[in-house]
């Protein structure tokens, strides 16, 4: 598939990014923001997509040539395409809680991909993103994917939303994963159990099998439209956090084969036919000048799978990697009125940002506990000048800090990272292997080199120092274990 980096990001368009040189001046830097329930109007509804394993070239807006995104461009061009958007970490649970709670995943002690019964998950203590919005009386519904947990307690019903209906993990956490499959079924029920099936609290489908995921899209995407339908008289929040493109990839007969690109192409197509479907039920229902519509994913492409998986472009590595591969995301904001139609913002942002933007925007009240994301209204308004809040952002894997970047610089540490070292991945389903790598201390200028190639660390001593500085400071916080050091902020996750 020809997916390539996209074309009409020019210069011109772009946000300014954060110069090294004002990095203090913008920690404290904050342009007015509208807080529209304080100004006597309806607060704005909130939907947030969040796909799972979308590369950052997957679709239209951001380079895909080999099948067509034809509503994922209309957003894009109804609103603002974000190219340098992250995730706190290139993997599902942890990805979500940065994105669901505002804080680095380290703080609030989520790593990796929680498992089937696993016994830890979000601590009833965080303040989800439906519980900020249940502050100002929110209709809220997440149809999806949840990953934070799957025993009652941590389920999204507990955590702040009205409705729920989906996976509360992987779709490939089931008996039929690729490295189970040569056991006998005794065996490989022991590894991974049968996948469950959710409406609110319930299990409707103990045993999820593949023809049951072929529907998986499309009922998600039925349930929220619903929701939409249902809720329009009054502000609601909703978390549409899709199973595919994460493998084992399953379409509904509606685009079977419709992509003319395979399986792949034919998966990211539908995600696409139901991003159209909330935009409709919003037009229809006439809320969409007060409606805020966030699409990103939640890590990078798991490129071990080859053509079941999607392309970073011109990125470097993929998912379960903090390259920017891994990390950076296919981000598209869209509002009419308020973020400005047909344009770029280039300037670095984060999903522990959404959090903090909605509270402002809704008029509710951030948690007493810290969290670590900042307001980044004037960016998505497009505000002239707007700059980030943030000094630096801070890249862990696991709880080891393994990149940090402030402005157009990232400074690499060193560690092992997994990598396809150039080859192709896995045909029909199955992965191929990776290979361990390493790197030493590096510096990149993300803004002339943004697949990471060239080190230009003995060029910019300066820099370097001053990041070193920054990462020091992380890691007194929130810890370091390639640095054996334990951080003085992290709160303890959920236990059973």
């Amino acid at each position: 598939m020809n997916r390539i980096m996209p074309t009409h990001l020019s210069p011109s368009s772009r946000c300014l990014p954060l110069c090294l040189g004002l990095l203090t001046a913008a920690v404290s830097y904050c342009l007015p923001n509208p807080t529209f329930a304080a100004e006597g109007n309806r607060p704005p509804n909130v939907v947030v997509i969040f796909i799972d394993d979308m590369g950052y070239a997957d679709i239209g807006p951001f380079g895909a040539k080999a099948y067509k995104t034809p509503h994922l461009d209309q957003m894009a061009a109804q609103g603002r395409t974000f190219t340098d958007f992250y995730v706190t970490q290139a993997v599902c649970s942890a990805s979500r809680a940065g994105l669901m709670t505002g804080c680095y995943n380290v703080r609030v002690g989520i790593q990796g991909a929680l498992g089937p019964n696993s016994k830890i998950g979000i601590n009833p203590d965080e303040m989800t993103m439906a519980e900020l919005c249940k502050q100002k009386g929110y209709a809220t519904a997440c149809y999806g994917k949840w990953h934070l947990g799957d025993r009652q307690e941590f389920l999204p019903m507990q955590h702040g939303f009205d409705d729920y209906f989906g996976l509360p993990y992987s779709n490939d956490m089931w008996p039929y994963h690729p490295g189970v499959r040569h056991l006998s079924e005794e065996e490989r029920i022991k590894r991974w159990p049968h996948l469950p099936l959710y409406d609110r609290n319930k299990v409707i489908n103990p045993k999820v099998n593949g023809e049951a995921q072929e529907q998986l899209t499309t009922q998600y995407t039925e349930k929220a439209v619903s929701f939409i339908d249902e809720n329009k008289d009054r502000p609601f929040f909703l978390y549409l956090p899709h199973s595919m493109v994460h493998v084992p990839l399953y379409v509904s007969d509606k685009f079977k084969g419709k992509s003319g690109a395979g399986l792949f192409g034919d998966v990211v197509m539908e995600v696409d036919w139901s991003v159209g479907q909330v935009l409709d039920a919003i037009g229809r229902n006439k809320i969409e000048d007060n409606t805020l519509v966030i699409f990103t994913s939640d890590n990078g492409p798991w490129l071990s799978y080859g053509e079941h998986a999607g392309s970073a472009g011109p990125l470097r590595e993929g998912k379960g990697t903090m390259w920017e591969g891994g990390c950076r995301e296919p981000t598209i904001m869209c509002w009419p009125g308020h973020i400005p139609a047909d344009t770029v913002c280039s300037t670095p942002a984060m999903t522990i940002d959404i959090f903090p933007t909605v509270a402002k925007l809704i008029g509710a009240d951030l948690p007493d506990h810290p969290i670590d994301g900042k307001d980044i209204w004037p960016l998505m308004a497009g505000d002239e000048g707007a700059k980030s809040p943030h000094e630096a952002y801070y890249f862990y894997y696991g709880s080891g800090l393994k990149a940090v970047r402030s402005g157009k610089w990232k400074l690499v540490f060193p560690h092992e990272y997994r990598t396809m070292a150039g080859r192709e991945g896995g045909k029909d389903g199955l992965p191929a292997a990776y290979s361990q790598a390493t790197t030493d201390l590096a510096l990149f200028d993300l803004e002339k080199d943004p697949g990471e190639t060239t080190n230009v660390l003995a060029d910019h001593p300066q820099v370097v120092e001053q990041l070193e500085k920054l990462a020091d400071g992380i890691r007194q916080k929130l810890g370091d274990s390639h640095r054996k050091i334990k951080g003085t902020e992290n709160r303890p996750v959920g236990r059973i």
